[in-house]
């Protein structure tokens, strides 16, 4: 009875303080991803109070957190719309891929940790957050905006992406030879083209048998058939979260709508609960050894998350102003990194990669939306330098046309 006690005084503590937190950062106008992690951080391992009676069910939380996140994500798109963006925007993808994931690998390899952990922090590095970003676009007004559905195609490919590199990911930390890895993997893309397939050509019958007219049948008949599949995916050493994904995926038209209005609160839940548990397992003292890394990593990551979207955005015909816009939007990272770091801080494949991602993921949350801000505008001050400076050198000739004022218009819908 004892502990049973101090569970609900400690999780209500939490669950309370969490609301809290997420009021402020409303006010601030910012993600509350980094007051969670930070919360985490102050009642984990080395912090102020740690806790003890609540730790064994918010270890669950955080799980179904992942998934929960992953299902919501796959609710977001239809197997079709994945496939066009895919078909037309693939390029995008492959540099997304080429200038982000290799500076995470090379500074894993540069500090050490082997090749497993620079698998792991590529993905950290690669993977921007859909959540904040979608959040960035609304409060920023750029919804309409004409470089905005480059920036959502590269984090749908990037999302698409993640069912094929987390069973990679969660093959490696597993230690599983290359046999048996390449079979999880065959598995695991199976699992995907068969869902796509099934999607597309028979996802109205898919999304009617899961239909219920009685929001608490289709809300059970959900939540109940994602975690069933998550864990059988689990079973098979298939990523679960792969597995909710794929179940968002399958489900589409008023099904999905209806079935994400009603896991929203709990995928905040949950996913609140899931930062704050990965902030439970790290030691605040382990992050100043590996802040100036993160700091490195994280100016790095933004350069060339900037040049990703520019060269995405120039590709699709943006203007001057759009294609910043488009970089600086993609700057942010939060829930995936975390989600990716923690498949290998519980494998215990590297004890400083659970610190460095904090810390890497505390600066670009907190980053990007200043780099959505403040990347179109100081590009344009140093163009307008840069032409003044031409004027001055031509001493008469006529100064260079194109410049960033003449295309701001064609940058807008």
């Amino acid at each position: 009875m004892h502990s049973s006690t101090v569970f609900l005084i400690e999780f209500g503590a939490i669950i309370l303080a969490l609301g809290l937190l997420g009021r402020f950062a409303g006010r601030l106008r910012l993600s509350p991803i980094p007051l969670y992690l930070l919360a985490g951080l102050a009642f984990g391992k080395g912090g102020l109070l740690p806790l003890g009676a609540s730790e064994e069910f918010i270890a669950v939380g955080a799980e179904i957190g992942v998934i929960l996140l992953l299902l919501m994500l796959g609710l977001e798109y239809t197997a079709s719309d994945l496939v066009t963006n895919l078909k037309s925007h693939y390029p995008a993808g492959l540099v997304d891929f080429a200038l982000n994931a290799l500076p995470g690998a090379g500074l894993a390899l540069l500090l050490g940790w082997g090749p497993v952990a620079a698998v792991a922090l590529a993905g950290v590095t690669w993977i921007s957050s859909s959540g904040v970003i979608a959040k960035i676009l609304g409060d920023l007004g750029r919804l309409g905006n004409r470089e905005t559905p480059v920036v959502l195609s590269i984090l749908v490919l990037e999302d698409l992406s993640m069912a094929v590199y987390l069973p990679i990911l969660t093959a490696l930390v597993a230690g599983i030879g290359l046999a048996a890895g390449g079979v999880t993997l065959a598995i695991a893309l199976g699992a995907a083209a068969l869902v796509l397939v099934l999607a597309v050509r028979f996802g109205r019958h898919v999304s009617r048998f899961v239909s219920s007219d009685d929001p608490e049948q289709l809300l059970l008949v959900v939540l109940g058939l994602t975690l069933l599949v998550a864990g059988l995916a689990q079973q098979v050493q298939v990523s679960a979260a792969v597995g909710a994904f794929l179940v968002g995926i399958a489900l589409s038209g008023e099904v999905a709508e209806g079935a994400y209005g009603l896991l929203a609160p709990l995928r905040d839940l949950f996913a609140a609960v899931f930062f704050v548990f990965f902030g439970l397992n790290t030691d605040p003292a382990s992050i100043p050894p590996v802040l100036l890394p993160a700091l490195a990593l994280a100016a790095v990551t933004a350069l060339t998350k900037i040049a990703t979207g520019y060269w995405a955005a120039r590709r699709a015909g943006v203007a001057a102003r759009g294609r910043w816009r488009a970089g600086g939007t993609l700057v942010a990272h939060g829930e995936f990194s975390i989600v990716i770091a923690g498949l290998a801080v519980t494998a215990g494949i590297e004890p400083s990669l659970g610190p460095l991602a904090t810390a890497y993921v505390l600066i670009l949350v907190l980053l990007g939306p200043l780099t959505a801000r403040c990347t179109e505008p100081v590009a344009t001050r140093l163009a307008r330098r840069r032409r003044r400076s031409a004027s001055r050198a031509g001493a008469g000739q006529n100064p260079p046309t194109g410049h960033l004022d003449d295309q701001d218009t064609v940058g807008r819908t």
